[in-house]
């Protein structure tokens, strides 16, 4: 089964948990996601069901294979939008908010196009000045 926008979320959040503490709590879930942690509870099994993740009563949850793969993807997903609304100008108050508005809206092929597009703008910078010039413009008129 694919993973929900919520399944991946919380994917996303023990993948990003682990990589900087070495574990994740159900309390630091609920905390981070802004749940309850019953909630958290309920979505780890769920999770421990998909074999994302392995997880044991009163000892932690362990990511498998699977679930570190779909967790690091996830997490260079959300850097990768918050890179591509960086370039086009959006402004910095606005990114975080809008990445986690459109980041389970877009298709793996258009993520991959965005990347494209980003490394574009890097290898080109003169490119992103244009960019921002004829947005410039268009806000102008």
């Amino acid at each position: 089964m694919a993973a929900t926008p919520s399944m991946e979320d919380y994917l996303e959040k023990i993948y990003k948990l682990i990589d900087e503490k070495g574990y994740a709590r159900v309390a630091d879930i609920a905390e981070g996601l802004q749940v309850h942690p019953s909630s958290v509870t309920k979505m780890i099994q769920k999770l421990d069901k998909d074999n994302y993740l392995i997880y044991e009563r009163y000892r932690g949850l362990v990511l498998t294979t699977k679930g570190k793969k779909m967790g690091k993807r996830l997490v260079e997903r959300h850097h990768l939008l918050e890179s591509f609304l960086q370039v086009i100008g959006v402004q910095e108050e606005n990114i975080y908010k809008d990445v986690e508005g459109i980041e389970h809206h877009l298709s793996w092929d258009s993520i991959t196009c965005i990347e494209v597009l980003v490394e574009s703008f890097r290898r080109n910078p003169e490119r992103v000045t244009e960019l921002l010039n004829i947005r410039s413009e268009l806000e102008t008129e």
